[in-house]
Order: structure tokens, then sequence, then C-alpha cells
């Protein structure tokens, strides 16, 4: 999963207070292009740039807001007659803004020149701790999010543009961005790589470094392949999930905008994976479904995007829902009805705001990235169901076609759906973006026999907590004989059913294939992990033991639960707590089944920690025996059965 962290800032604000009180919610200004001339100098991790930025007044404009990453010093911005601008930074949230001394008048049109330099990296980086941007040996990193170049706010992954990207770096690295054009001696042991990317886009992301010659998966001349000396051998795998990723894409979604795709490595202290037009930027280690994703980015998000970051559930839902249909397309159905478990309990951890009105929650907080992606998907999901297979797939196609390099809305979502289909969807698309919430679904019913061997009828209500909650619910009854599946058309909180079948119905289960999106108290104890998760990568342990603890309180023999409240109680050195719930995980329901060896690995580790050895073997040998290797769990263990594990400084 991609890491996700809060926005933290702190205010540095002069006298200009008034010009920086918050990022504008809608649109100031609609860049159309760039030409950037940026100097990267890995000895001494400065960036120098030169950029132009060509823009339109959405509004009368008395000042205009830029984002730009605090660790870069603007030395001079300029209008179109060369005039000085004078800008004011701040940051508290990553921009700058400049005050006209003459207003711009709506409609009108101009270009401004900003010269900056400076040395950005995590510290500086508009999310606090997330390295989008910094100049160094082996691997540069300058990823859109990160605001390497001025951004119109709120425009970032709204607002559509071309780029014409000049990068010089030393002589023996090489650059990956967004439509290659040329590369060229620019003398004193330097090169300069040209970048043209001509479509209204966002090719904001260039990454450079020592990369060996790029590696091309045999016959496939279209997808090339960066990687550092170090992470040569994961070359190939790179480049056949990614080609695995796109041929299945291109056979679902038509053509993505470009053939060709360069995929590079992405240093292992910057984010998993980031992407541009023809750009798919990876570290060595990610998995087919992270890769997946990030290719889906090509038609989701490339192709079309979202018009507001309101709109923002339909590309990332969309990306998110691309790698459970490359899930089921190469593990079947059951593997997919497994992820949609996940996916489900993402989108309902912080459901508290309506998708389409995210666009005031920080974009990179959970809240915001569980909610478009994995609410989105669900959406997505749900609409397959209601739409079947292939008009699903005529739908997201016509999608494409019709706004192919502009921004869509949710609305017009609604219409192509509609359009595709003929089915009123006014109620599925306010139930599910404009609400909150999920129904929690409960099933009684009375089992009778009928007479002359006739079989039985079975006779029942569904009911569920959400007062206009209307959709299909589908019915399997299970049988001594075969299953049979129902369809129950639920308006409001109950519905009534009756069903004849030739064998004694054993159960009933209500949605067996997982297309609907709804609560349980399995799902809140998925949920409450999740969270605890989040609030633990984001340093917040307190947090976290409250979330693992009313996980328990759902279900006391979670494994799962157990294990990341030991793990919890293990940072923080409280062994013997930490011996006792990873006692507790392995006594619960075993769900997942590596939790078992990572509790004995564990548990070995802290007899190890106290002194007890002939303990820690015993551990040791009991992970062995499980023939678990989850994430090298055994070799760890053989490791430590060896050589005593010891804390290290930094534990």
């Amino acid at each position: 999963m991609i890491k996700r962290l809060t926005l933290l800032c702190t205010l540095t604000l002069g006298s200009f207070t008034s010009l920086h009180a918050a990022v504008p919610t809608r649109a100031q200004v609609d860049v159309t292009g760039y030409v950037i001339h940026a100097d990267l100098d890995p000895a001494s991790g400065q960036l120098k740039a030169t950029v132009a930025v060509t823009f339109t007044a959405l509004d009368d404009l008395n000042s205009v807001l830029f984002g730009l990453n605090n660790g870069l010093q603007v030395a001079s911005v300029t209008d179109a007659t060369n005039a000085a601008l004078t800008p004011q930074r701040n940051a508290a949230d990553s921009t700058v803004a400049i005050a006209l001394t003459t207003p711009m008048a709506k409609g009108s049109s101009t270009t401004w020149t900003f010269t900056y330099a400076g040395a950005p990296n995590a510290d500086t980086s508009p999310i606090t701790g997330i390295n989008f941007v910094s100049v160094k040996d082996p691997i540069s990193v300058l990823l859109y999010p990160g605001r390497w170049f001025p951004i119109a706010m709120p425009g970032l992954y709204t607002d559509r543009f071309t780029a014409e990207t000049h990068i010089t770096v030393p002589k023996d690295e090489r650059v990956v961005g967004s439509g290659f054009v040329d590369r060229k001696d620019a003398g004193n042991g330097r090169t300069e790589y040209t970048f043209n990317w001509t479509k209204p886009g966002m090719p904001g992301t260039i990454v450079a470094g020592k990369f060996l010659a790029p590696v091309t998966p045999t016959g496939i001349p279209n997808v090339r392949v960066y990687t550092t000396e170090a992470s040569k051998d994961r070359a190939q795998d790179l480049g056949m999930n990614t080609v695995k990723a796109f041929e299945f894409l291109s056979n679902a979604f038509g053509p993505a905008e470009s053939g060709k795709l360069e995929v590079v490595e992405l240093p292992t202290d910057s984010v998993s994976a980031n992407w541009g037009p023809e750009v798919v930027a990876l570290r060595p280690t990610a998995s087919q479904r992270l890769t997946t994703n990030i290719v889906a980015h090509q038609w989701f998000g490339s192709m079309i995007s979202p018009q507001t970051l309101n709109d923002a559930w339909i590309t990332n839902g969309l990306c998110r829902y691309s790698e459970l249909l490359f899930l089921e397309d190469q593990n079947g159905k059951s593997a997919l009805q497994a992820a949609i478990t996940d996916t489900s309990a993402a989108a309902l951890a912080y459901d508290t705001d309506p998708l389409t009105t995210l666009a005031r929650v920080d974009p990179f907080s959970p809240q915001f990235q569980d909610a478009t992606y994995d609410k989105g998907a669900m959406v997505f999901h749900m609409l397959r169901r209601e739409l079947g297979d292939d008009a699903f797939l005529k739908f997201v196609r016509g999608m494409l076609t019709q706004f192919t390099d502009k921004p869509i809305r949710t609305s017009q979502v609604q219409r192509v759906a509609e359009d595709f289909t003929e089915l009123p969807l006014t109620a599925f698309f306010s139930q599910w973006l404009d609400g909150t919430g999920a129904p929690e679904f409960t099933n009684n019913y009375s089992v009778f026999r009928l007479g002359k061997g006739k079989g039985f009828r079975t006779v029942g209500s569904v009911t569920q907590d959400l007062d206009l909650f209307s959709m299909p619910v589908q019915l399997r009854v299970e049988t001594e004989g075969k299953s049979e599946d129902r369809r129950v058309d639920l308006s409001g909180t109950d519905a009534k059913y009756s069903i004849e079948t030739f064998g004694r119905p054993r159960r009933i289960i209500l949605d067996p294939e997982n297309w609907l999106l709804k609560s349980s108290p399995d799902l809140a104890v998925k949920i409450a992990i999740l969270r605890g998760q989040q609030d633990l990568a984001q340093g917040d342990q307190a947090g976290a033991i409250a979330e693992y603890q009313k996980a328990l309180q759902n279900n006391r023999g979670s494994s799962l639960a157990n294990y990341r409240l030991a793990e919890v109680f293990m940072q923080q050195h409280n062994y013997q707590t930490a011996a006792n719930s990873f006692r507790d995980a392995l006594r619960g329901d075993g769900d997942p089944r590596w939790v078992e060896v990572w509790s004995h690995v564990n548990l070995g580790k802290i007899f190890d920690i106290t002194g007890q050895r002939e303990r820690a073997v015993n551990e040791y040998r009991q992970a062995i025996q499980t023939n678990d290797n989850t994430q090298g769990a055994i070799n760890e263990a053989r490791a430590y059965s060896q050589k005593p594990y010891k804390i290290a400084n930094d534990e």
C-alpha cells in the first residue's frame, strides 16, 4: 500500500498573513503550460531552476497562489513584460503568494517566470517526512506532488498542462520523464535531457540517477526499465509486472495515450510509487498489485483527471479497482472476493464525509486516501454489478473516450453510465457518493416442509439500518442438494422473501459473492486494526493501542489484533505484556496464517533480549516447523537459532 501520512507544517508568517489565510477551495487560475529549465547537482543536493508558467485567470484576481517546495528559495518572479513581482513565502502550506499592483481580469492570460534554487528534502516536503523531492547520489527524485515547480493552488492532480522540460545532470546519469525528445552534451561534464509533453496532462514527475542502460523485456520494446547497479537483478521482474498490467488494462479499457512506458527505480527513502505520462516509478520490491495501480494511472489520472478533489474518487477508485480486476483475472473470483473484504474495511475506516465533499480534507490524509481509493473502488465494484460485466467495461471506455485529455465531474460519470445502460442511477449515486455509512444486514427466516415430497419453502425477511437504502441483495440458499441464488429488492429497512427449494436449506448467505459495501462485526475488527496501523505509521502509539483494543472488544480471539497490539508493546520495550499478546495471537483464530510463525519469531526475540536463550531457541524451532516463510520469517528464525537476537541501538 502506498505510504500515507498527514500534512504537518509549522507557521512562519511575517506581515503578509492576509495573503496566506488559506489555500482557496476552488481554482483561481488555469495553468496551460510550462517551460522548465532545471539543473541538478547531486554532490551538493542543489536544484536550480527557471520556470515560465503560462496561465489564465478564472476570476478577477488581486493575488495568485502557487505551491512550491519549502526547500526552494525564490530569487525572482517576473511578468510577461519582465517587470518584477513580489513573492511572499508561507512555509505553513508550502506556497508562494504574489500580490498584484494591477488586478488581473477574469479570462486574461499571461506568462510569469520564476527563478529559484535550494536543496529540497523530506523535511521541506509539502507532506512532512515524505521524500518527494531530493537531489542526491545515486537517484534524484522530482515528483509532481512534491511541488518542485510552481503549481497553481489548489490544482494538484486537477489542473492539466503541457510541459517542455530541460533537465541538466552529471554525464554519468540518465533522466526519465514524460515525452522524451533528446539528450545532448551540455559541457563541463554534464548532459541536458529534453522532454516535451504536448497534450494537456500532468507531466510533472522526473527521476534522474546513475541508471544502467535500460532493460527491455523480451519482445516488448515499448517498455524500458531503468535501475541502478544495486537493483539490476530486479529489472526483468519490474518490466514483466508492468507489461502484464499494461496489456491487461489495454485489453479492458482500450489503448492508453501512449504505448510507451518508462519504468524507473525509486530510492528506498522515497515513496513506494509515483507516475507521470509514460512514467512508472517504483521501488524495486514493488508488488504486482502496486504496479498495476500505478500503471492504471496512465488511464485514470493521465488520460482523464478529476475536475476537483471532490471528484478524486473517480480516478483513484478506478486505479484501485484496476488492481482488483487484474487480481480476479489472474487468480479467479475467490481472490477478488477476499480482496473486497479488505477494500471494504478501508472504505469504511474514516467514512464520515461523503465522497463528493472531500476537497476540504487533506489529500494525503488516511481519510482522503482510504475514501477516494477504497470506497471509490467499491462504488465501481457495485456499479459493475448493477450494469453487468460487458456494460461496465463499455461505460469505462466511454468515459475515457468522451473525456480524453480533460477533467471529469461526478455528475458526468453518472450521465455516461446512464447513457450506456439506459438505467436510472440517481438513487445509486446519491446513496454511495452523497451519503456515508453502509448497511448492516440481518436475515431472519423459517423453513417449512411442503407436502407430497415437493421440497421446502423458506420464508424470511432481510433487514438493515439505513432508511433510504435501495438496492437488490443476492441470497444464496445452501441446501442438501445444489445451492440456489435469489434476488431480493430491498427498499428501505426491510424486505420479505419466500423461496422454494427441493433440498432442505442448511443456511442462507446474504451477498455471497461480496458485491455490496456493508457493515458487519467482523468488518469492524478489520477497520479498527487498519486504523491502528495508520496511527502507528504516524507515530501515535497510544492511538494504535486504543484501536487494537477496540478490535479485541469485538473479537477477543482475533489473532491479528493481538499480534498488532503485541508489536506496539514490543516497540515500547514492555516485553512481558508483548509476550502475553503474542501468546494470545497464537491461541486466537489463526487469521492470517503468518501470525503463527511471526509470533514465535518475536517470542524468541523477547526471550533472547531477556537472557533466556534456551526458551528463545525453542520458539525459533517452532517457527521453523510452521514451514511458513512469509516475509522471510523462517530465514530469521534460522539465523537467530545460530546467533542470539540483540536489540539495535535505534530500537
